[in-house]
């Protein structure tokens, strides 16, 4: 970027100034790739998609007056799930509609349980099902790119989100135990902020101007207010995901069926039984972490490497 000073809004943008990548251009478009995409890695994943689409389950363009964000809800009684999203062409909705599915997947996979408290799984496993999916059909991108650079750019934005979200989450989850477990004033508490994100940020961005902005930083995640100490769980789901990926990268549609069997057991079991049946660890140790981490640093050097 031949920048001389790195601002906070530097780290949003494409380092070579490209355009954003295009990925689809209306939501009937959105939901036969991603049908595709599905049907790619596993049949049943696909099939999944097609019924809920066959049934109107699926509302995913942004129009005016629509409520935001994007979500999975699941309809227990007829075991057809629905996803609500607002989609406008980017790459993160694709992202968006792959972990949705994910979702919806898991839903599917795990009607058959009796009881619906069965059913309503703890984050730690319903992110798994849907952060896994976006990693697992990464090798069938090709049906939203066909330019072979875009896919390349696409993957290489996914794996460096996965673990930039990481330093991101521990500093939350440290600084809400903090805020909860110790009287301060809003002085120490900015000041405790900036501390705690000194410690898992990175050390490039330059906050010169902008330090009122650093110090308040935390604000935008609305969970220290609306669901305090609930936020590493998706740290812990990010790291089982990269797991069940590199499951997937070395074992193949074994791992595939892996994590079927994982899904399909909805809350019957313990968490580090739905893990372990996944064909992961529930386990966040140092050498754990890093052994992931390394594995998602060689591949993204793979995907770069790639013409």
């Amino acid at each position: 970027m031949n920048l001389t000073s790195y601002k906070p809004w530097d780290t949003q943008v494409d380092a070579e100034n490209k355009p954003p990548l295009a990925p689809f251009t209306t939501s009937s478009e959105l939901i036969d790739k991603s049908i595709d995409c599905f049907n790619k890695l596993d049949f049943y994943f696909g099939k999944c998609l097609k019924t809920m689409s066959e049934m109107n389950h699926l509302d995913l363009e942004s129009k005016q007056g629509k409520a935001p964000g994007g979500f999975m809800y699941p309809l227990y009684e007829i075991g057809v799930p629905f996803i609500f999203m607002n989609a406008v062409g980017s790459q993160r909705d694709v992202v968006t509609m792959l972990h949705e599915g994910g979702h919806a997947v898991h839903s599917f996979l795990s009607k058959h349980l009796t009881l619906t408290e069965f059913k309503s799984t703890p984050s730690e496993v319903a992110e798994l099902a849907s952060m896994s999916m976006e990693l697992l059909t990464m090798d069938f991108w090709d049906v939203f790119y066909q330019d072979k650079q875009d896919l390349k750019r696409a993957k290489i934005e996914q794996l460096e989100k996965a673990l930039e979200g990481l330093p991101w989450i521990a500093a939350i989850d440290k600084f809400q135990h903090w805020i909860y477990t110790t009287k301060h004033t809003a002085k120490q508490r900015k000041e405790k902020w900036v501390e705690i994100n000194n410690q898992f940020g990175n050390q490039i961005v330059d906050w010169t101007g902008y330090e009122m902005a650093l110090e308040n930083q935390w604000q935008k995640q609305l969970h220290l207010y609306e669901v305090p100490f609930y936020y590493i769980e998706y740290g812990m789901a990010q790291l089982g995901a990269i797991a069940v990926w590199q499951n997937y990268k070395l074992n193949g549609l074994e791992a595939i069926e892996d994590y079927k069997q994982a899904l399909k057991l909805g809350y019957t079991k313990t968490i580090s039984e739905i893990y372990k049946t996944a064909g992961i660890a529930f386990d966040f140790s140092g050498n754990y972490i890093e052994e992931l981490a390394k594995f998602t640093l060689n591949q993204l050097d793979v995907i770069n490497q790639t013409d």
